[in-house]
């Protein structure tokens, strides 16, 4: 009995060990094909991502926050986004936010925002999700950025030359 009763308790805690290490699945995409395969490439689903024309759509429910470097940031960001950054990112930038609060957390593509939800889910923050395809579909879609004074703008920094090609939209102005 007791053998038994030690079995199904090694059986249970590997369970849970392989649920709380699970993947989540992709279910955002890109409008563009190239695109889509490239975020998706980068990307482990360590934390659940979502479309962005479901976050544009429901924005006023989220808590926006911005995983790229403070000058991309200064460039455009979503409205209402936090700064948060990567390389230099700290837990107490997010302390006063409640950890029920929905959090999207978004970058160029979605890497770099896929490690900071993956880093909010393990301080407790139970709905983290990474905007797929990030700032770049967001400008492609045509949704609106502001710059560091809280104005509109068509400027997206696209980290550098070689992935100002995944910015598509023509009316968008490139820096790097």
């Amino acid at each position: 009995m007791l053998r038994a009763i030690l079995i199904l308790s090694i059986v249970a805690l590997q369970s849970i060990n392989a649920l709380s290490q699970s993947t989540f699945k992709k279910t955002g995409s890109c409008q563009n094909t190239k695109f889509d395969q490239k975020v998706n490439s980068y990307l482990s689903y360590s934390a659940p991502v979502i479309d962005v024309k479901l976050a544009q759509k429901d924005q006023a429910k989220y808590v926006f926050l911005d995983a790229r470097e403070k000058d991309e940031y200064d460039v455009s960001h979503i409205p209402t986004a936090r700064y948060v950054g990567y390389d230099h990112f700290e837990k107490n930038l997010v302390k006063d936010l409640d950890k029920t609060k929905p959090i999207i957390v978004y970058c160029s593509i979605g890497y770099r925002s896929e490690k900071i939800a993956t880093k909010l889910r393990k301080l407790g923050y139970t709905h983290v999700y990474n905007l797929y395809g990030s700032i770049f579909e967001w400008a492609n879609l045509g949704y609106t950025l502001h710059d560091s004074n809280g104005k509109p703008t068509l400027h997206v920094h696209t980290y550098n030359k070689s992935w100002s090609q995944w910015v598509t939209n023509p009316k968008i102005i490139k820096k790097y």
